[in-house]
């Protein structure tokens, strides 16, 4: 049976941890996992900066295996890495290092049943509080987040609202405002004379409901109209067939397309090309993320969220909770929303008004 990406790689830093330093070799062998699997996994986690690479082998970074004399231990799980998390764990690694704190990672994956798991095993190691990024789709019941109110250690939220009236509500939180960013975006094309927005975006994810919910909000405000919205994850929604959609659209007046995320859209810019559009003359095109929209062939507009900023300021609001525990009163509960910003470049035909 296979496992998860965020499965493998949560055993990968649980046995480089267990012996410090491991040449990929061996450890693929000990996990039975296939090397050139295994490699790929650890160059994802290093660039993450929760392992080193060096020569071959994989160690703990001196963050992960040297824990600071006063500073406490804090868990970070994320449902990922090798995306849009990498810059929220940088964010929350450098805030811990200068705050004489020890970060540990946990990776659960985009299923809510590994979330409990991964914070259990976070919790087993020590940590004297968490940072949660757990998968969460604003149409899930508010029952099903009671259990990150339930922990025996402070907790702060990241990249994540609770939901209203739910026990997780009562936390503090850090999240970037995706209607914001989207309403950016429209707001950038609506200057350069763009009308009809289409909108390619998956579900699965909380970005992707966020984004959703801020196309419809952003073309009301702007008076834009706006299109089908193609579900670019859905059954039997691979990139061709949302390719086929985006020319159906373009043939039918659209002239501009804001993407969910950055590699569904750098996917569908030569097929939009084999299929006669020319990117921007035609379509005007933004995606949403910025993790890898620069690389693009033409470089890609992007709404960028504050990942690295949202990262640190969580760390903060955790310190904070776990040093002033026996405060009394305790300090109000803070839902922080950080706003992004767009990255203009070639995609949409023209810069920034």
């Amino acid at each position: 049976m296979s496992i998860s990406a965020g499965e493998r790689r949560t055993r990968i830093l649980a046995e480089v941890e267990r012996l410090g330093s491991v040449r990929v070799v061996e450890l693929a062998d000990r996990l039975g996992l296939p090397a050139v699997t295994v490699r790929r996994d650890v160059a994802a986690l290093a660039d993450a900066g929760a392992v080193r690479r060096s020569h071959g082998s994989v160690s703990v970074t001196t963050g992960r295996s040297e824990r600071a004399a006063d500073g406490p231990s804090i868990g970070l799980l994320v449902p990922s890495v090798g995306q849009y998390f990498d810059e929220v764990i940088a964010g929350a690694r450098e805030a811990a290092t200068a705050a004489g704190a020890q970060l540990v990672l946990g990776i659960s994956s985009y299923q809510a049943s590994a979330d409990q798991e991964q914070v259990g095993q976070l919790l087993k190691s020590g940590v004297e509080g968490v940072l949660l990024a757990p998968n969460w789709l604003p149409s899930d019941a508010p029952d099903t987040q009671a259990w990150v109110g339930e922990l025996s250690v402070p907790a702060v939220l990241v990249e994540r609202r609770p939901a209203l009236g739910s026990p997780a509500a009562e936390l503090d939180s850090v999240s970037s405002d995706h209607h914001h960013g989207v309403l950016v975006a429209l707001r950038h094309l609506a200057s350069l004379g763009r009308r009809q927005v289409a909108l390619a975006a998956r579900r699965d994810t909380w970005t992707a409901h966020q984004v959703r919910g801020g196309y419809d909000e952003g073309c009301r405000l702007l008076d834009l109209a706006p299109g089908p919205v193609i579900d670019s994850a859905g059954p039997q929604r691979d990139a061709e067939s949302v390719a086929d959609q985006v020319l159906r659209l373009v043939e039918g007046g659209t002239d501009s397309l804001l993407v969910h995320n950055d590699q569904d859209a750098l996917q569908l810019l030569p097929l939009l090309r084999a299929r006669g559009l020319a990117v921007p003359d035609d379509l005007s095109v933004i995606s949403y993320d910025d993790v890898f929209a620069a690389m693009g062939a033409p470089p890609l507009t992007a709404v960028a969220p504050p990942k690295t900023a949202a990262g640190s300021a969580a760390v903060d609001l955790l310190l904070g909770r776990i040093s002033g525990r026996a405060a009394t009163p305790a300090p109000p509960v803070r839902h922080v929303q950080l706003l992004p910003e767009l990255k203009v470049r070639e995609s949409c035909g023209a810069s920034a008004r």
